[in-house]
């Protein structure tokens, strides 16, 4: 299903799938619980989708925290819980989350912008990751500091550095070690990611070089054009010329791996959607049979999103655009 209120002039996402001889894709049983605790971050990233910051009040509360745990336990193949935010370290039910999620068995990966790990009160987060066994994906636009506090703010790159080595002295990042460590590519401006491979092998380079700094992976990650990122591409009279490039890179090799085939998105309030991106864009989740469940308190389990249309909109152009793009990287 399209998404509404989309531009005309900009082609149907699904329409282009048909005209391949693509259906429309559709969900396989969860598999990822992607929950989203706020929108209250330390950072105001200049290509931020989800418009995050430090003045913002959406904060998930612990009820809803409580629920989505519950569900977790009532889902059995959703093998992982995945938070993000804003920071998602800034909720106050961000310990719980992890605790009885790793309690339940799950894996459990946290979005994080390193930063919030260097913030008064929140000293304690490297080990609190380390004694959870907690995977971290870390944001690091670049491996330099001039495009990193470009895009980030000023001091973010240096301060970013000395959080990769308290993590590294905590095993983080360290060849064989158990404690994932990944870093988190965006491109700066309105232009697609290289390769992943290929800008991994230069940042493993530098910042080994330079700083002594240890990783698992790179992941790439193309910018969305929603949300902050849209408005910056509007003001720059690029917004056209973007969707262009993303449109003109369709890849359907894409399509088996997208994110949306294998997850559910919950809001801080606790609705549902398809991704993090119609999230962000309040574009509803569908459901099976008709039957109404846009809460986490509508769900006996996620298993009964399986088999549903995903609802789709000319963002969809930026994850299956060149290699494709998701919170795991490329996809092709």
């Amino acid at each position: 299903m399209m998404a509404a209120g989309e531009r005309n002039d900009i082609p149907d996402f699904q329409d282009v799938l048909r005209s391949g001889g693509h259906e429309p894709p559709r969900r396989e049983r969860p598999r990822t619980l992607q929950v989203n605790v706020g929108k209250r971050c330390n950072q105001a990233c200049h290509h931020c989708h989800v418009d995050a910051g430090p003045q913002r009040t959406e904060v998930m509360a612990h009820t809803t925290a409580e629920r989505v745990v519950a569900l977790l336990a009532d889902s059995p193949k959703v093998d992982t819980l995945d938070l993000t935010g804003g920071a998602p370290e800034l909720n106050p039910s961000f310990s719980f989350l992890v605790e009885h999620a790793r309690r339940l068995g799950r894996r459990v990966i946290v979005r994080c912008n390193l930063t919030i790990t260097l913030e008064p009160g929140m000293e304690y987060l490297p080990r609190f990751y380390r004694d959870q066994g907690v995977e971290l994906i870390c944001s690091l636009p670049c491996y330099t500091a001039a495009n990193t506090d470009q895009q980030r703010g000023r001091g973010v790159f240096d301060r970013s550095i000395r959080a990769l080595r308290n993590l590294n002295q905590l095993g983080y990042g360290r060849p064989n070690s158990p404690l994932v460590l990944n870093l988190v590519y965006n491109p700066l401006g309105a232009f697609l990611p290289p390769p992943q491979h290929t800008l991994e092998a230069r940042y493993r380079e530098e910042l080994g070089r330079l700083f002594g700094i240890e990783f698992h992976q790179v992941l790439t990650i193309t910018n969305m054009p929603i949300r902050r990122f849209a408005e910056q591409l509007h003001r720059w009279g690029k917004y056209g010329e973007y969707m262009g490039l993303l449109v003109n890179h369709f890849n359907p090799q894409t399509l088996p791996n997208l994110m949306c085939r294998h997850l559910v998105s919950v809001g801080w309030d606790g609705r549902l959607y398809d991704c993090d991106f119609n999230q962000m864009l309040e574009v509803p989740i569908q459901t099976r049979g008709g039957q109404q469940a846009s809460t986490v308190w509508d769900l006996h389990s996620a298993d009964e999103l399986t088999d549903v249309e995903i609802t789709t909109g000319h963002h969809c152009f930026g994850c299956t655009a060149g290699a494709g793009s998701s919170c795991g990287g490329t996809l092709a």
